[in-house]
């Protein structure tokens, strides 16, 4: 280790926090290292042994994983591993053996803890339990992709050397690249296991272009994604480098040093359990624990997006998991097959109270014996769904339904003739479809070419789009008269409003309605009236009040529901606005007064109110 001194410096240079460190703290401290060099599959620590120390990945790729041997993560070159144990008892809190064959620097246990004792930026970084107890790590699941990139992006050309190409990662202390051709589009990455693993120990030559190396159309990540979407897509697809592109045009990348510095967050850890779940009983015990973390979302002020956005990637990993289960019970699926989700889930805006809304569409090629197979697997998937807390949908619209378990040729015809002829019932169902979004499938082409030619033929069916506008109204704001509330009048909520039905639901019409004039295919709700004002289907003026007005609704609906579950009763939309302040009763009727006079001007065939 001390002949090799230079070397784990400027290593260390390259990896938060150690490049925190003056010159003659970081010698000392590379000095204490000890290097180890292990072969694939090595046991590096055991689940309770004492550790040594403080593991920190100079080369090859690391396991981790918890007391039921399921996999936590694949830990890089500059990752740290271990700090959980040594914070904590000084014994490992899972277990780690060398996933790929490399070199591992050990810092001494003292000397790990002689640094969090005395450097600022040591105790900030690896201490993250009380963050954790605080806000259970949900700062990195709710930040947005754009500000978790740190520094410029670094990329080359496909024609670019390989020697060049670890030099560029050298100098810029960075693991991975772009490849871009000349407008900035990304086309691949190349990592530093590329280097080693195809052209130390492969059979590129040293003069090989990156282009030959590169990993070509990774998986990316627009900027306005969320923290939780790395998490996902790093954990789900086994990658450690994640590419952020807008438009195609390469701007940045995240990495699992990153992320580091985060603790991990309480809808990503439900996420990582179900996927581990064995049974559907395991996933429900899991799915309970969902209220607590709303009441935890809203308790720390998030928006109502990150929070209903969190709790619908929950809906989402169960339905995938239980679409796997289906899968193991029944055999591979005989033919193409996509299932989507449609109402809040389709909008990504569940709340602590949400019942299922799906559908499939299968292949032409499908026969009717096939037709038998996904009958049977929807209703394995459906009653698992609703053993987890995601019941049965009032109005039958599930995939159970031999109605919405079709060919895509079918639902062409269905789309067809509810345009064609919108009947209320075809109103209706419309509106149920126009929110679809997939959830998994083995073809998901089924689906978007079944929606693009759906939107294509609505937006130009002038009388579809009026009777999708005067459906958009039936659902009228809880206004009385005299700066009131209209209540309910009777029964179990009776001088209640319902923040549902008569709050969000009137708001994601106006917004499903100015989607479909304009032919965008976002489904939810928010989203939707930000790119209605961008292509000019509402003024600019009048969205900016509508969802300044969602968002107010919206924020009051989810905070309702964590009174009710910090009381100990189950979450519902009903609120008696006399139970709220003055102040808060009072913006709330303002915000209901935005809505009707949007609902206004579009029923009067104007894209916003002056």
């Amino acid at each position: 280790m001390r002949d090799d001194l230079a070397s784990v410096m400027t290593f260390l240079e390259g990896v938060h926090p150690y490049d925190t460190l003056p010159r003659n703290d970081l010698a000392r401290v590379a000095r204490s290292f000890d290097r180890r060099t292990l072969e694939a599959g090595a046991e590096i620590y055991r689940l309770g042994s004492v550790l040594d120390g403080l593991y920190l990945v100079q080369s090859g790729a690391v396991e981790v994983s918890d007391a039921n041997g399921a996999l936590v993560s694949v830990l890089g070159p500059r990752n740290s591993f271990g700090e959980r144990g040594l914070m904590r008892d000084g014994q490992a809190a899972t277990t780690a053996r060398m996933r790929e064959a490399g070199v591992l620097l050990l810092l001494p246990a003292a000397e790990f803890t002689r640094l969090c004792q005395s450097v600022d930026s040591f105790r900030r970084f690896f201490d993250r339990m009380p963050v954790r107890k605080a806000r259970a790590g949900a700062d990195l699941a709710t930040m947005r992709v754009a500000d978790l990139l740190s520094g410029k992006a670094v990329a080359c050309r496909p024609e670019t050397n390989v020697v060049e190409a670890a030099r560029m990662m050298r100098d810029r202390h960075v693991s991975s690249l772009g490849v871009t051709d000349p407008q900035g589009r990304l086309l691949g990455i190349v990592t530093q296991r590329d280097m080693s693993n195809k052209v130390l120990a492969g059979n590129f030559p040293m003069s090989a272009e990156v282009g030959r190396v590169m990993t070509p159309d990774p998986v990316t990540l627009p900027p306005d994604a969320l923290g939780s979407d790395i998490l996902h897509r790093m954990l789900e697809k086994g990658i450690g480098h994640l590419p952020v592109t807008e438009h195609g045009r390469f701007i940045g990348m995240i990495t699992q040093t990153d992320l580091t510095r985060f603790q991990a967050v309480s809808s990503a850890s439900l996420i990582h359990e179900i996927a581990r779940a064995q049974d559907v009983a395991g996933m429900a015990a899991i799915t309970a624990r969902i209220p607590q973390l709303l009441v935890q979302l809203v308790g720390a002020h998030h928006a109502h997006e990150v929070t209903t956005r969190l709790i619908t990637d929950i809906a989402d990993a169960v339905t995938r998991r239980l679409l796997a289960m289906a899968e193991a019970q029944l055999g591979p699926a005989p033919a193409p097959w996509v299932w989507a989700a449609c109402g809040s889930q389709g909008r990504q805006e569940q709340t602590g109270v949400s019942d299922q809304d799906n559908c499939l569409i299968v292949g032409d090629t499908a026969t009717e014996a096939d037709m038998e197979y996904f009958r049977r697997f929807a209703q394995i998937v459906s009653d698992g769904l609703h053993a987890c807390g995601y019941v049965y949908c009032p109005g039958d619209m599930m995939a159970t339904n031999p109605r919405w378990c079709q060919r895509a040729e079918v639902w062409a015809r269905y789309f067809r003739g509810w345009i064609a002829t919108p009947n209320p019932e075809a109103q209706m169902l419309a509106s149920v479809m126009f929110d679809l979004r997939v959830i998994g499938g083995t073809a998901p082409a089924l689906f978007e070419a079944l929606q693009a030619e759906t939107l294509a033929n609505a937006a130009k069916n002038s009388i579809f789009v009026a009777h999708m506008i005067a459906n958009s109204l039936k659902h009228h704001p809880p206004l009385g008269l005299i700066r009131g509330f209209a209540t309910i009048r009777s029964g179990e909520h009776r001088h209640q409003i319902d923040l549902k039905h008569n709050g969000v639901v009137p708001v994601a019409d106006l917004g499903r309605v100015h989607a479909l004039r304009g032919q965008l295919a976002v489904a939810n709700t928010r989203a939707r009236l930000l790119a209605a004002c961008e292509a000019g289907t509402i003024s600019v003026a009048g969205g900016q009040d509508l969802i300044a007005a969602y968002d107010l609704i919206a924020m009051t609906r989810l905070e309702n529901q964590a009174r009710q579950i910090r009381k100990g009763a189950a979450p519902d939309n009903y609120l008696a606005p006399s139970a709220l302040p003055d102040f808060e009763r009072s913006h709330l009727r303002d915000a209901f007064v935005v809505v009707r006079s949007l609902q206004s001007a579009l029923g009067h065939g104007k894209a916003s109110v002056s």
